[in-house]
């Protein structure tokens, strides 16, 4: 069945969230994650300006790391992030590669601080692109800082969401080969888990992707901004019903940019649920070779539909298989369109409002907001906090200092 505001006759939890008392939501740890989520759409107009006011200044900087020389003299460029950080920029490099016809590779920060040389030859030069919310990741300052001192051909773009964090301060020493791109600090998430600062770091990578025609991307972002208004509360309504269910397991399937959004959601609901719900994240195709035994009458599968043909024609046959095996306790698929095509496979397909040919390059800042949602309402059922989400100390809102190794 499609959904629509207001299908369930719950109203939409999340605005319940948000409207408790505020003694309430600081007593529950939900005074910061159930905004942070909300917040995205209003957001994202923002992200965009920041990066609008900012565009020349960027065009220079891809200039001097030679973005635009064509492919056979482009840079190699890097995505660099660690978690969250790292899906963002797997979301964004096939946008990348498209745009700027050059080697484009998501490498996380953990990798690259542990096979630097494996991934830099002499002679050829590198734009690192890098993500954090804090600036602060012990991976990423540490591999900031080595590179800045001792690898004169890379060239850094910082996209963070903290003016005070040392990969900022240390761009700011390095002016001619490094550039910090700093969104408002509404976007810092104070809670846990990254939300609005994943979604508006990405937003932010597609600006710099659009550079060229950043006007007409603006009227994009504005297409984005009333599809995520109109989503948030049917995804609410369907998390909030899906959890009820108390699934132990998680599996979240996508293709293109939308597996790195599935990758995302995985993420999302062990860290809210502090572990107690297993994730898994595949491509449609792969699921089927092994991880597809994991999906059982505990497990909420959740499908990201593509919006180009070729690819949504092997999840339409994964999604029949599964209808035809009766595996998952329940299945959800988010699509562009009216979802007419997947209704009768699933038990909720939420339309994100777009038309149905709208590319999957622009999509992951609206689809990746279901599973944070499931994320926000799984954490409620385990009696966690979502703000603060592991009682043991396990992870923290920025990862913990590290010892390096030369």
């Amino acid at each position: 069945m499609s959904l629509r505001e207001g299908d369930f006759g719950l109203g939409n939890p999340l605005q319940a969230l948000l409207d408790l008392p505020e003694q309430d939501r600081t007593e529950r740890g939900l005074q910061h994650t159930p905004r942070e989520i909300w917040q995205q759409p209003e957001t994202w107009g923002r992200t965009y300006r920041v990066c609008a006011g900012r565009q020349n200044e960027l065009r220079d900087a891809l200039r001097r790391a030679g973005i635009g020389r064509g492919s056979t003299a482009s840079p190699t460029v890097y995505l660099v992030g660690a978690g969250t950080s790292d899906y963002t920029g797997r979301a964004l490099a096939p946008l990348l590669r498209r745009r700027w016809s050059c080697d484009v590779w998501a490498t996380p920060s953990t990798t690259l601080l542990t096979d630097y040389e494996e991934f830099h030859s002499p002679g050829r030069e590198y734009l690192w692109i890098s993500f954090s919310r804090s600036g602060e990741s012990p991976e990423g300052v540490a591999l900031l800082d080595r590179a800045l001192e001792r690898s004169r051909e890379i060239h850094h773009l910082v996209i963070t969401c903290n003016q005070q964090g040392t990969m900022a301060q240390l761009c700011a020493e390095y002016p001619a080969r490094a550039q910090a791109l700093v969104l408002d600090d509404t976007v810092n998430d104070r809670g846990l888990a990254m939300t609005s600062s994943f979604s508006n770091m990405l937003l932010a990578g597609q600006c710099v992707a659009h550079l060229e025609d950043l006007s007409e991307f603006g009227g994009l972002v504005s297409q984005l901004s009333q599809c995520g208004s109109s989503f948030l509360p049917v995804a609410a309504e369907a998390a909030a019903e899906v959890t009820t269910l108390g699934c132990a397991r998680g599996c979240f399937v996508g293709s293109g940019p939308l597996r790195a959004v599935a990758d995302e959601c995985a993420l999302k609901v062990v860290e809210l649920s502090a572990g107690k719900v297993t994730t898994l994240a595949e491509t449609p195709l792969g699921l089927r070779h092994g991880p597809l035994s994991s999906v059982d009458s505990q497990t909420v599968l959740v499908a990201f539909l593509s919006s180009e043909s070729r690819r949504r024609g092997y999840e339409l046959d994964l999604l029949r298989e599964i209808d035809r095996k009766r595996l998952a306790r329940v299945r959800l698929a988010v699509t562009t369109g009216d979802g007419e095509d997947v209704s009768q496979l699933v038990d909720y397909c939420l339309p994100v409002g777009c038309k149905s040919d709208f590319p999957d390059h622009h999509r992951p800042v609206l689809d990746v907001m279901l599973g944070q949602l499931l994320g926000l309402f799984t954490s409620m059922r385990c009696g966690l906090k979502p703000d603060q989400p592991s009682p043991n100390g396990a992870i923290a809102r920025v990862v913990q200092p590290i010892k390096l190794y030369s």
